[in-house]
């Protein structure tokens, strides 16, 4: 298929030099769409159907054979051999049982190893003298070492995450789910499951996956590119916030963060926006020839308040002033005889006199200007937040040093969503056809606000896990978060069985959720591993938790030694020291090293074979309170996929004892 690609000649069938560009560049991208994989065969399962899909049901009628791939596959006259997991045909792969067959008589899983196929299992749906089985190829594939970045789970989908995968566009879509239940993987198969149903017109609207941090996106970026989806975008809340020349040079302490990402900014922000507009005091005298033609001043302030009350954005009502001006003048016009037309009425709105009128009461306004002086000058600030914030809470939002410009302001992180907000208020935001937000329980109401403004018009996939929230303003209930978002229809499921981390280890890591998410249900997993936690008290930290290091590269997969961020320069050095050489998280392993250093702080959506963690009461200590440190442990605790060391000299965190 992919030299059928490159040898296409598209000399003949342009018009012109454009279209050869476009038609080559879409020609480029299909054949690295193509690309071999060469760890994954072409197929991984096959559908026999007791009747051709489609066909009427009745006895005798011929059955049919479907291969089920990450792909679709045609031969050389163009008939499928393979066809693609997202079909509607391949759905009973992941959906039919013996309890609802769907029409099928077996269902054959295929086992490979390095890409070359090494087993295969089949069921017999249809058959009621075949009893139900766990299948041993799926529990083997959802074990399969961690080696490099995160893999697509066509595979492995189970019902419960089929159902959502395939869930339509129209509706927006919040996934529960604790660790290793595969939450991160439905959003992005949803993504490219949307992609195939709804090709064109996403294609014209764009999609993007929102992640906490770089290397999560490093981590998860080739899981599309594997399924042939290559032009989804990735980006970080900040990188949609970010601003031309406005660099985040400051931070914030928790509490001045808090109030920065509160829902409450909004309205103070609304406020601030709409007091630059002013009621006209002077009538308006526009000259056109020898004529003049007067609006009084209440006429003026009529159509001004009129714009005000509708409610559309700050930045098209000015532009709709001049016009309504111009309207003005025009019915004037005619009343004295005259006839204007179209472009009367634009070289009306053109005068100089309606330019100065409309710069006088409706100013332009720069969103980080107005940014800077709510958060420099108490007064201003004070004006617009009266009612809404308190005092106090004033005066944690304002810079202790005032900065004189917007460039030499030192920006955080939160005060970038602000001005985006303000942005909004002022140009409406494009929006895209479909979101995808990633380890969104950690999201301020003003960065989910930021967010929905992304996919006003499309869709969102919303994946989270409550108990994971580690920053101060984490989300306290999916209700609350949809409703910031934009989304307050959206259908919430949740999945509590577990496919990733051994049931030892979330048992142990599940004794932390009374403490920091009660009544949230603890995960389900249906992996037994004996021997695959051990927690021990240590007197020499740095050298036992290398020597752990040592003995887990032993195992075959990738191994991540998981610490509080202020221990991180002395594992660092003690790792050297010991000749074990360490990648940053998100980095791929290598034949060098498969040992990954990462501060507890980045932990978060990834995953590795083996764990050793660090010093547990260290990663609780490093947060700004027990409840956020004890959640920071809860991610640490359930990265592990066959097996977690945790070591410690200090006494463990009460839950855990």
């Amino acid at each position: 298929m992919r030299e059928d690609v490159e040898a296409l000649d598209i000399r003949d069938v342009t018009a012109n030099w454009v279209n050869a560009v476009v038609l080559q560049a879409q020609i480029d991208d299909r054949i690295k769409a193509l690309a071999d994989l060469s760890h994954t065969p072409l197929f991984f399962g096959r559908l026999d159907y007791l009747h051709a899909p489609g066909a009427e049901l009745a006895e005798g009628a011929e059955g049919e054979q479907f291969y089920i791939g990450r792909r679709h596959v045609h031969d050389a006259d163009g008939d499928p051999m393979v066809i693609d997991w997202r079909a509607p045909v391949s759905q009973p792969f992941y959906r039919a049982s013996k309890k609802d067959p769907q029409d099928i008589a077996l269902r054959r899983r295929f086992g490979y190893t390095g890409g070359e196929l090494t087993a295969y299992e089949d069921e017999h749906l249809s058959d009621p003298a075949e009893a139900a089985a766990v299948s041993k190829l799926l529990q083997q594939e959802i074990e399969r070492p961690r080696v490099g970045p995160m893999r697509d789970i066509v595979a492995t989908i189970q019902p419960e995450q089929d159902e959502i995968v395939r869930s339509g566009l129209s509706g927006s879509v919040c996934v529960q789910g604790g660790p290793g239940t595969g939450k991160t993987a439905v959003g992005l198969h949803r993504v490219a499951y949307l992609l195939y149903a709804h090709r064109d017109r996403l294609a014209r609207t764009g999609t993007l996956v929102i992640g906490p941090n770089r290397s999560f996106l490093h981590y998860i970026e080739q899981v599309l590119p594997a399924l042939g989806e290559l032009e989804v975008k990735q980006a970080t809340v900040d990188d949609l916030v970010a601003r031309d020349g406005l660099e985040v040079r400051g931070d914030d302490t928790a509490e001045t963060a808090v109030i920065k990402g509160d829902a409450r900014m909004a309205q103070v922000l609304r406020r601030a926006v709409r007091s630059h507009v002013t009621e006209p005091a002077e009538p308006l005298m526009v000259v056109r020839g020898s004529r003049r033609w007067r609006v009084p001043a209440y006429e003026l302030a009529e159509i001004v308040s009129e714009l005000q009350t509708r409610d559309i954005r700050y930045g098209a009502a000015r532009d709709a002033l001049p016009q309504r001006i111009a309207h003005a003048v025009l019915v004037r016009m005619e009343q004295a005889g005259e006839a204007p037309d179209d472009r009367v009425q634009d070289a009306v709105a053109r005068n100089a006199a309606v330019k100065a009128a409309v710069k006088a009461v409706w100013p332009l306004v720069e969103p980080s200007k107005l940014v800077l002086r709510l958060l420099s000058e108490p007064e201003f600030l004070a004006a617009h937040a009266e009612g809404i914030l308190t005092e106090d809470e004033q005066k944690l939002l304002l810079w202790p040093k005032p900065f004189r410009s917007v460039r030499s302001a030192k920006w955080s992180a939160a005060d970038l969503v602000l001005i985006d907000e303000a942005s909004d208020l002022v140009e409406r935001t494009h929006s895209l056809g479909h979101v995808v937000l990633d380890e969104a329980q950690d999201l301020s109401p003003m960065q989910y606000r930021a967010v929905g403004r992304r996919c006003t018009t499309g869709s969102a996939t919303v994946l989270g896990d409550l108990a994971q929230g580690t920053t101060p303003w984490a989300t306290r209930s999916w209700d609350e978060a949809l409703t910031h978002l934009g989304k307050p229809e959206a259908a919430v499921e949740e999945l509590t069985a577990g496919f990733r981390v051994p049931r030892e280890v979330i048992a142990y890591a599940s004794r932390l959720l009374p403490s920091i998410s009660p009544g949230l249900a603890p995960v389900s997993s249906v992996r037994e591993t004996p021997g695959s936690l051990v927690v021990s008290e240590t007197a020499d930290l740095t050298a036992d938790v290398v020597s752990a290091c040592r003995d887990s590269l032993a195992h075959e997969g990738s191994i991540g030694l998981i610490a509080a961020d202020a221990r991180i320069p002395v594992l660092a050095e003690a790792l050297l020291a010991a000749g074990l050489p360490y990648l940053a998280p998100g980095e791929e392993t290598t034949a060098r090293s498969r040992l990954t250093l990462v501060p507890a702080s980045l932990a978060k959506g990834l995953e590795y074979d083996y764990v050793v963690l660090d010093e547990p009461a260290a990663i609780v200590s490093g947060e700004p309170d027990e409840r956020t440190g004890l959640r920071r442990l809860y991610v640490c605790l359930t990265r592990a996929v066959s097996g977690l060391t945790a070591l410690h000299t200090a006494p463990l965190p009460a839950p855990l004892t």
